[in-house]
């Protein structure tokens, strides 16, 4: 196993635990709200804390995006970059909805290169390293062999902070009722992807999400054989937060369903 996936790891099954011994006390902690419908608790912020320690202890000169303290490490332009999500589905935590994960992924030069998506609810592990496929506690996993839209399994997310392109995603959602076999909003974009990455779902698409929620569950679902694109088709999901993701078949006809409503805001 990759060096740096073993410090990930070990990062990401730290703040596991600081997440489920914050469960317990799920009345007693300090909960902030970012933005309408956006929820920071101190659980998150740990978790954090405890991540980036343990990642830039093992790699100093590595810099770290991360979702609640922002760009730090040595330099904004290192050659490495550390995309974390301490606590990625604060509002299921909050609300002892088991379905919340820890995120971490590692960019080389921009390009995806490590994964690992934590479960503590479930003690799943999923990890990944680029050429290397994907892992679901060290057995490889695939992404799902349905090959036609109306027998698979799409998993969402509903816009709940940015509702500027809420009309767009109600017409995509309201023909893949009618095209697929059901959708699914579990409320975590990261295990959602990791999810499809073990076959669990077919499909995946969400409208203006952050690296963090994406990075490493985008890697996951390409060392599993899926296919990830932005709107347009194009690689540029993690700049825009327009993702769409699935089995090699499924993608297909996914993109061709929801490209009569994606504007051209939603293209770039």
């Amino acid at each position: 196993m990759h060096p740096m996936l073993n410090t990930a790891i070990k990062a990401a099954r730290a703040a596991g635990k600081v997440i489920s011994q914050g469960s317990h006390n799920l009345d007693r902690l300090t909960v902030k709200s970012k933005r309408e419908n956006d929820f920071v608790s101190e659980i998150d912020q740990k978790a954090e804390q405890v991540i980036i320690t343990t990642l830039l202890d093992a790699y100093p000169s590595h810099s770290i995006l991360a979702e609640e303290s922002g760009t730090s490490g040595t330099a904004a332009d290192a050659e490495y970059r550390w995309v974390i999500d301490p606590l990625d589905g604060t509002t299921n935590f909050l609300h002892d909805f088991p379905q919340f994960c820890v995120s971490i992924a590692l960019l080389h030069r921009d390009k995806l290169d490590q994964a690992v998506i934590y479960d503590p609810v479930r003690n799943d592990l999923y990890t990944a390293s680029r050429g290397g496929g994907a892992f679901l506690n060290d057995r490889r996993i695939r992404v799902g062999k349905r090959d036609k839209l109306q027998d698979a399994l799409i998993g969402t997310g509903f816009p709940y902070r940015d509702f500027t392109h809420l009309d767009a995603y109600t017409g995509m959602f309201r023909d893949l009722v009618q095209k697929t076999s059901g959708l699914r909003r579990p409320g975590s974009a990261a295990l959602d992807l990791a999810w499809l990455a073990a076959g669990r779902t077919d499909g995946f698409f969400e409208i203006g999400l952050n690296p963090w929620d994406i990075a490493a569950g985008c890697l996951l679902v390409i060392e599993a054989g899926g296919l990830v694109s932005d709107f347009a088709g194009e690689e540029n999901y993690l700049q825009s937060g327009n993702i769409v993701a699935g089995s090699p078949k499924v993608f297909v006809q996914l993109l061709q369903a929801i490209g009569p409503h994606v504007t051209p805001a939603l293209r770039g």
